[in-house]
């Protein structure tokens, strides 16, 4: 008997969720509200312009999500693939060399400009005896390796920020530590920044969709999900005026949209009291569109001292001719401005640093207020599994020794379908 799986959210989880229950030969319907699939990494357009909802890099490491887009037939074009470089003009500048790891890493911060050799040494020997860390912040942790301020405003503290969307002051030194351990010490490849050359619905999603359909699977774009119940014979679902029986459930929406799904459900009242009480930090992506061609030096560059923390060239990257994004991670002053003071603040910012630059034609602000959850030591992720029977939980704030990242996202859903598909074939 064909096996019957809902899965509720067509974002990266929700559709790595898919595939693999696809492949496994399960009748699959994937239910979005949205009418673009991606989830918080999605294409938005905007006066002819395609931008996403979130600026988002890759990271060689990333194994299962460069192997998923593979297999839905997403071309490597796809992404922008460079050695590891930080740049932050004026003050620091960083780039690792083609060496196998960790010697890739010690070269590059021996030959890293804007620090002195005792910043340096200081440096690597941070990184190449970084250990467990629980319980401790990143600020902590950076204490008590007494690492120097340029170290932290250039490197360390850049990276926190980018890797776990959270605040030094409270981010978790043992996720910190693993994102470090992963990216940077196991093989120089690893390390490698992917930038998205398209926006964040065809790198992955559209081809994800597209695949699904040829394999028979329901994709239910722009359907919203409005309940799911279980009894002893499986799952229904409601949305609109309709309800659609099945033998499983992935949920793969927000932690904070789950709630309200499972709101009948008795036995599923902890997990839903434990995911409302999760905080969450936001991201906010500033598009500037320029009436001339905008070049910069390098596609990602690093700004200090002011509230954008990265532009990225949009030009260089997909041929948008003089568009700017502009990313401030975690929460900050910045969200106490209104979106029109925000985009003139992030061009002043970016003019000072890059240019001189014309005033832009226009600046589309957006602000994923619940981006991802606050990664702070001791928080609460949820597992795959859950308590009642047939119903799964996918998304990046699940259990995982990684931050909430496209990769703990595609790995998550993953998960889910495997415990999915064991329930399934033990009935």
């Amino acid at each position: 008997m064909t096996r019957r799986v809902a899965v509720v959210g067509a974002g990266y989880a929700g559709l790595a969720a898919a595939v693999a229950l696809a492949r496994a030969g399960c009748a699959v319907t994937v239910f979005e509200a949205n009418r673009t699939p991606g989830g918080r990494a999605r294409r938005v357009e905007y006066r002819g312009a395609l931008l996403d909802n979130g600026q988002h890099l890759l990271l060689g490491a990333y194994r299962e999500t460069l192997a998923l887009m593979r297999e839905v037939g997403v071309s490597e074009r796809a992404l922008l693939r460079m050695p590891l470089t930080l740049r932050f003009p004026g003050h620091f500048a960083l780039t690792a060399p083609r060496l196998p790891a960790p010697l890739h890493l010690a070269a590059a911060l021996a030959g890293a400009q804007g620090l002195t050799w005792r910043e340096r040494w200081a440096a690597a020997r941070f990184a190449l005896k970084i250990g467990d860390r629980p319980g401790l912040t990143v600020a902590q942790l950076l204490d008590a390796h007494q690492q120097p301020a340029s170290v932290r405003k250039y490197l360390w503290e850049p990276l926190c920020v980018s890797a776990l969307n959270t605040p030094v002051a409270e981010a978790d030194a043992q996720v910190f530590a693993n994102v470090l351990r992963d990216a940077l010490l196991r093989k120089r490849e690893d390390s490698d920044l992917l930038i998205p050359a398209m926006d964040l619905s065809a790198i992955f999603p559209d081809a994800a969709v597209d695949w699904l359909g040829q394999r028979g699977a329901e994709i239910a774009l722009g359907v919203r999900v409005a309940s799911v119940e279980g009894d002893a014979q499986g799952w229904t679902l409601a949305h609109a005026a309709t309800t659609r029986r099945f033998d499983a459930v992935i949920c793969a929406v927000a932690p904070f949209q789950v709630g309200a799904l499972i709101e009948s459900s008795g036995e599923l009242a902890p997990l839903r009291a434990r995911l409302d009480a999760m905080e969450h930090e936001p991201i906010a992506t500033v598009y500037l569109q320029y009436g001339v061609g905008v070049k910069l030096p390098f596609p990602m560059l690093g700004l200090a001292g002011g509230h954008v923390q990265w532009v990225f060239d949009r030009e260089a990257l997909s041929g948008t001719r003089g568009l700017v994004a502009a990313v401030i991670s975690a929460s900050g002053a910045h969200l106490e401005l209104d979106n029109d003071v925000l985009g003139t603040l992030a061009h002043r910012e970016i003019d000072a640093a890059l240019g001189p630059l014309p005033a832009p034609l226009w600046t589309k602000v957006i602000v994923e207020k619940r981006a991802t959850f606050a990664c702070r030591p001791g928080v609460f992720r949820a597992p795959n599994a859950t308590a009642a029977k047939g119903f799964f939980l996918a998304g990046d704030y699940t259990e995982s020794p990684h931050p909430a990242t496209l990769e703990s996202a595609v790995t998550s859903g993953q998960r889910a379908a495997q415990a999915a598909l064991r329930l399934l074939t033990t009935r």
